[in-house]
């Protein structure tokens, strides 16, 4: 059976008012720990710790057997590595990496570091209205990096358009997208590293989300968006707004780059 994305981590510099915003905003609730949860996939919004970089971090598949995973990866993958976590994560069993050196983590049902959300595993017909749909990643070879979690996790490849440069896969819940990274798609702003890129929320209603937006903005401004007014900014928006599947591009008030789709009617 094909892994699940069910986890993803933010590092933050304010890790409790970006819990917040996603509380207020997104209807997230707040699990034990530094976990909110749309219901079926759990956000880990951790502290930055010294040395860490900030923002959108790693995420994690849920699976039925590690072992046959790692039999496959020491077969067929021999640059990719695992790792053991400490028993302190409430997901991560195993720390693992991609062939471009991208981590994720793995958990499977009954390991002792499941906790919360994690140890409850619900299923899909559990996530709210406003959830998590998709998870980006930029890489400099996508087709390899595609094909690994296509062997390795059995993520499955979705239709696109001819034209389209991404690679999608689903694990039939949650798409994970695969973007190539081109140093020219930076043109005239801050070059980003080849890394996740953004995640991607579903809403039940664009015109209600964007009320509340509003409101949050006006009765909480602490917990607003950040904006980014500067002819950098825009060109870095433009960029996120390549992304098919969004009709609102937002940036959370750490830093961390969002995109918005209404539920199809």
């Amino acid at each position: 059976m094909q892994a699940r994305l069910k986890h993803v981590a933010i590092s933050s510099n304010e890790n409790e008012r970006a819990r917040e915003f996603y509380e207020a905003l997104f209807g997230m609730k707040r699990d034990q720990g530094n976990v909110v949860t749309d219901g079926y996939v759990g956000m880990n919004v951790n502290g930055r710790g010294a040395g860490r970089q900030a923002g959108l971090d790693h995420f994690g598949f849920e699976v039925d057997d590690v072992q046959r995973i790692f039999a496959n990866v020491e077969d067929n993958w021999p640059t990719v590595h695992y790792l053991k976590r400490p028993a302190s994560r409430p997901f991560a069993a195993i720390g693992m990496h991609d062939p471009a050196g991208n981590v994720f983590d793995l958990s499977q049902a009954g390991m002792e570091n499941r906790r919360g959300v994690y140890a409850d595993a619900p299923g899909i017909e559990n996530r709210h209205p406003r959830h998590i749909t998709h998870v980006v990643l930029r890489a400099v070879d996508p087709s390899t990096v595609a094909a690994f979690y296509q062997d390795v996790l059995g993520l499955r490849e979705e239709p696109k358009a001819t034209d389209d440069p991404n690679t999608y896969l689903s694990d039939g819940s949650v798409t994970f997208v695969i973007s190539p990274w081109r140093i020219a798609d930076f043109a005239g702003t801050g070059v980003e590293r080849p890394a996740l890129d953004h995640i991607g929320f579903e809403v039940e209603s664009m015109e209600a989300f964007k009320a509340d937006l509003d409101r949050l903005v006006a009765t909480e401004p602490r917990l607003a968006p950040r904006t980014l007014k500067s002819e950098e900014g825009a060109i870095r928006l433009s960029l996120l707004s390549r992304c098919r599947y969004g009709q609102l591009q937002l940036v959370d008030p750490d830093g961390v780059l969002l995109d918005i789709s209404e539920k199809p009617r």
